[in-house]
């Protein structure tokens, strides 16, 4: 896949993001509980005009709505996940998960059922849906991927 563009930070991620989905009226996160949960909220943030999902692992049917509310981004009511664009979250490569890329890849088709806009992203860091060679295997039409660099100091 080519580098359509690069940036730096969580704005580049987020921008990158917004950029992608633009005209897209529904958007569904599929993600690990806890680990990608947030991201889904943090990525939702710049789009939360939209109508936007939650699925937790690959259980289509424990969709959760997210929306903004007073203190954030939050999880809601349970929702159809149908949507024009299946965002997968690199928390589902990691092998600890136990996720195969055929049944993210699965999970995905059944979101944008009946879709006439059908557009897969993944989001990860550490290229993880290339390393774990996720893109041979599912169709995404783009990947955001972003490294991390950590300092921790002491004063």
């Amino acid at each position: 896949m080519p580098i359509i563009n690069t940036s730096q930070g969580i704005g580049g991620i987020l921008n990158s993001f917004r950029s992608l989905v633009e005209g897209a009226e529904k958007i569904t996160f599929v993600g690990t509980p806890g680990f990608c949960t947030p991201f889904a909220e943090l990525l939702g943030f710049v789009v939360r005009d939209r109508k936007l999902i939650f699925i937790p692992n690959l259980d289509f049917e424990k969709a959760r709505s997210i929306s903004m509310a007073p203190e954030g981004m939050q999880l809601g009511e349970p929702v159809d996940a149908h949507a024009d664009v299946a965002v997968l979250l690199g928390g589902l490569a990691m092998p600890k998960i136990g996720v195969s890329p055929e049944k993210a890849g699965e999970i995905a088709s059944k979101v944008l059922e009946g879709s006439e806009k059908r557009k897969i992203i993944g989001v990860c860091f550490q290229s993880m849906f290339t390393q774990q060679k996720w893109d041979e295997v599912i169709n995404f039409d783009y990947i955001i991927n972003a490294d991390l660099a950590v300092d921790v100091l002491e004063t």
